[in-house]
């Protein structure tokens, strides 16, 4: 009995021991875990506590042409589209850029492409009854709180759409550059470097003589959009990170001249012109030394 006491005790110590070690063990994995879920948790909210909000397009439309109506809701699609991509660079740019990273690289580009949507939306329905005026009204959007998906134009007329098509682009007030005049212009940003785009004039071709003077204006209109675009690069110096460049000004500019080249190729084609083909390979623009 003496000597069995002894080792029931020491059996009694190692076991609460071995208890003792799991419990810490666990209690050690449950807070890790959820230290993990509360920091992923804030990071969503952080997130999501911001989301894009766009106009509802399709209540402000007239009644539509059954001949424009394809038309018209490929193009309402689109307005959907753009929403949710530009939703998307919003939730996956924490961080980037500075004070105004967010309007420069993602609501002044989704305002560029809902302009060029909205405008085809108008052509189509103006071929075939009366054109409905005042949709560039409705291209601005802003930021609100809420859940990223929030200010989708599916169900309430939307607007948002994806990426700016090539066939979507027909209004943007061009401010592209056009012709030989497009290659720059503007000290660059600190650096002596300029912006440089391709030439879109000598790739047009023919025009009708009664679509002459919309595609004069549309090339002038082109580089516009060059010098303000180096306007930006000159002022910019220091400003944003590495993609600064690119995501403010590049990006934006293509999308405009995006825009600007539809409008070259519908003014022809509405004359019975077939439209020069190959222009949108011209949209995207490059920094040049000066």
């Amino acid at each position: 009995m003496s000597r069995g006491l002894p080792l029931l005790h020491r059996r009694r110590i190692l076991l609460s021991g071995a208890i003792g070690g799991i419990t810490c063990a666990a209690v050690a994995v449950g807070a890790a875990m959820a230290g993990q879920d509360g920091s992923g948790d804030a990071g969503a909210s952080t997130k999501a506590a911001s989301a894009i909000s766009c106009p509802a397009v399709a209540g402000s439309l007239p009644e539509i042409p059954a001949e424009a109506r394809a038309e018209v809701d490929r193009n309402l699609a689109l307005l959907d589209t753009q929403l949710a991509e530009a939703n998307k660079r919003l939730s996956t740019s924490q961080g980037e850029g500075g004070p105004n990273f967010v309007q420069n690289a993602i609501l002044g580009p989704l305002a560029d492409k809902r302009k060029s949507t909205l405008d085809r939306i108008a052509i189509s329905i103006g071929r075939h009854a009366e054109k409905p005026a005042g949709l560039d009204a409705l291209a601005e959007c802003t930021l609100s709180d809420g859940g990223a998906g929030a200010g989708s134009d599916t169900g309430a007329g939307g607007e948002a759409g994806g990426a700016a098509s090539p066939t979507a682009a027909a209004s943007q007030p061009a401010e592209e550059q056009g012709g030989g005049a497009e290659q720059g212009g503007g000290a660059g940003a600190g650096s002596g470097q300029t912006i440089s785009c391709p030439d879109v004039a000598s790739g047009i071709g023919d025009v009708p003589a009664a679509a002459q003077a919309e595609v004069d204006r549309n090339i002038a209109l082109l580089q516009t959009q060059l010098d303000e675009a180096n306007k930006r690069l000159a002022s910019s110096a220091g400003e944003g990170g590495p993609n600064f460049v690119q995501n403010a000004i590049l990006g934006p500019l293509k999308d405009k001249r995006a825009s600007t080249i539809d409008r070259i190729e519908l003014s022809i084609s509405r004359q019975g012109s077939t439209a020069p083909s190959g222009l949108d390979a011209l949209a995207g623009c490059s920094l040049a030394s000066g």
